[in-house]
């Protein structure tokens, strides 16, 4: 992509903030020649904004449950001038099938609620749009099943203590796991977050991408959170 391009990316100031994570999975997801992309829970639009300045030949349509964020999707779309390339529906994924038709997608992806419901507060919005109140993983999942034909690519960020249960989701949906990247703020810290890119109908077999490092040990971005960034080295 062109620095240019992703330094007119533009938000509005209504909806969530551009976000390590969202950054972090557009950068990690691989998809093929002029990819048809469904984005699942896409608030705002961030990732499919993402999305459209990384590749000009992608299509990407968003899924969101909340009023407000598809309304600031629509806004954000409008700003950018990608009315051609980028879509919101308003609709609840856990009813997929009434919103979109099976298998067209080659790709999902999706920044989803990383706590399961009943955890956690739920004063705001954005502590709201972390609970899987309003979508399980397995819900996430099958909607994701349901979109893509066999081969399709199902991408995703999470938390690390819920690999287990994503892997166990995946699988039940059909989705094979295939790829996996673990982010560590320093080299010495704990995973932070994990990157999953399953396959719709796949064979077994699992491949750990080295890991992202965030910061050196004196606090400087490394040079694998720059390229996420699309940072260039006199910036």
């Amino acid at each position: 992509m062109k620095e240019s391009l992703w330094n007119e990316i533009r938000m509005t100031d209504s909806g969530f903030r551009l976000g390590t994570d969202s950054v972090l999975l557009a950068h990690f997801a691989q998809f093929p020649p002029r990819a048809r992309i469904a984005d699942l829970g896409a608030g705002c639009g961030t990732l499919g904004l993402l999305l459209c300045a990384s590749d000009p030949q992608v299509r990407v349509v968003g899924v969101e449950l909340d009023e407000s964020a598809h309304r600031a999707a629509l806004e954000n779309i409008r700003e950018n001038a990608l009315e051609e390339r980028l879509s919101s529906v308003l609709g609840d994924v856990r009813e997929i099938k009434t919103l979109l038709p099976a298998g067209s997608f080659n790709c999902v992806i999706a920044n989803p609620p990383y706590f399961p419901a009943g955890s956690g507060k739920k004063s705001s919005r954005s502590a709201m749009a972390r609970s899987e109140e309003t979508l399980p993983l397995a819900s996430l999942c099958e909607a994701a099943a349901w979109l893509l034909p066999c081969g399709g690519r199902f991408a995703l960020v999470h938390r690390p203590e819920r690999l287990c249960d994503l892997f166990c989701a995946m699988r039940e949906s059909g989705i094979e796991p295939k790829r996996v990247q673990f982010v560590r703020h320093r080299a010495n810290a704990p995973v932070c977050l994990i990157l999953v890119e399953g396959r719709r109908g796949g064979a077994a077999g699992l491949r750990f991408e080295a890991d992202l490092i965030e910061f050196t040990d004196d606090g400087a971005e490394t040079e694998a959170y720059r390229a996420a960034y699309h940072r260039g080295e006199n910036e």
